[in-house]
């Protein structure tokens, strides 16, 4: 129950926001707005302030806008969308990305003044760290490392009952000692284990190991001056990398190659979310920012049904001078929409099929 709640409230904020910003922008261009709903139908009940009804929705994850003649119809009305100059439109369409992007901004910033989980290295001097660690990003199957469990996200807590300085040190320690037992300690979901490993050569690195490429993390603050400006560079890389990641999918797509990486539906999402709230409070913030920046990036592809579809359409207009049929628009939409629906089975299958243990483990638990 605690994580249907958990993720309820994130996904909630997350398009709450998003369609706030469409709301705020058509109110601001005097577009009509007819509904703004929490939750999605069936409503339980709604309160009627000027033209716009607020309501309050049976289904608890996030929320709509109905805009006065979004759908294209009525092009004379002057308070409709299809009625508004084309920059209007599109300000009102970007406004739930921009909205979105804001949301991780301000969540970051709050996460930078109090402390985030980040890596340590290169990091400007005026950067606060605490609770550094030694933390296992990857596993190299057939290693020492595997053999004994250890994952990725497993926090390295000692060798041989000393605990590591750095990266450096680590490697230096296990280097020497290929073929001798060592006992590690590790911390994983706040439970720590005990293992021996013993070092092997590793040819990707030729030198011994256990197989893991490692990183130095901990808890980094900054100033509170500099907590803003360093939370908008995170977005812009968030952005920067999630927007890549979408291009090398669409690109292998469209030459029948593997998607090359692992997509996550609402099951995956929800898991992910799950696992991060366990980690803490902070790792959660900074999950949330993220997926926030996961939700603008969709948003914006020029892919029918999404708000970056419904720019493509309006570009067309714009270079052509006059707007594509609304019934020809309104039926690309819905065959976007009905693919969506679709990938989203397909990725929800795919959620369960290699999620399966730990989709019980949380729900289960």
């Amino acid at each position: 129950m605690n994580t249907v709640l958990i993720l309820a409230i994130v996904l909630s904020v997350l398009i709450l926001v998003h369609e706030l910003g469409h709301f705020a922008v058509a109110k601001l261009f005097g577009i009509g707005v007819e509904e703004f709903g929490f939750g999605f139908p069936p409503r339980i009940f709604g309160i009627k302030r000027g033209e716009t009804t607020y309501s309050v929705n049976w289904i608890p994850l996030g929320g709509f806008v109905r805009i006065r003649g979004e759908n294209g119809s009525e092009p004379d009305d002057p308070r409709g969308f299809a009625g508004k100059r084309p920059w209007q439109r599109a300000a009102v369409l970007c406004a739930g990305v921009f909205m979105n992007l804001v949301l991780a901004w301000a969540l970051l910033t709050v996460g930078y003044a109090v402390g985030l989980p980040a890596a340590v290295d290169d990091l400007p001097a005026y950067a606060s760290i605490s609770q550094d660690n030694i933390q296992v990003m990857s596993v190299l199957p057939g290693s020492a490392a595997e053999s004994v469990g250890l994952q990725a996200g497993d926090v390295i807590l000692s060798l041989d009952g000393r605990k590591p300085e750095s990266v450096e040190w680590f490697r230096e320690y296990t280097g020497q000692r290929e073929g001798q037992e060592i006992a590690v300690t590790y911390g994983r979901d706040q439970e720590t284990v005990a293992a021996n490993l013993v070092p092997q050569l590793v040819p990707e690195t030729e030198r011994a190991g256990f197989g893991v490429a490692i990183i130095q993390t901990g808890i980094v603050s900054y100033p509170v001056w500099l907590a803003p400006i360093q939370a908008a560079g995170t977005v812009g890389y968030f952005f920067q990398e999630i927007l890549s990641a979408f291009g090398g999918v669409i690109r292998n797509l469209a030459l029948g190659q593997p998607v090359g990486v692992e997509l996550s539906g609402p099951i995956g999402i929800a898991v992910i979310t799950a696992e991060v709230a366990q980690m803490g409070f902070l790792y959660l913030l900074q999950f949330a920012a993220l997926l926030s920046v996961n939700l603008a990036v969709i948003n914006i592809l020029p892919f029918p049904a999404l708000d970056g579809g419904r720019l493509l359409f309006l570009a067309i207009e714009t270079v052509r001078r006059r707007a594509v049929s609304p019934k020809v628009e309104a039926m690309v939409h819905n065959v976007g929409f009905a693919i969506l629906m679709i990938l989203i089975l397909l990725v929800t299958y795919g959620d369960i099929v290699h999620l399966g243990d730990r989709i019980g483990q949380v729900f289960g638990g």
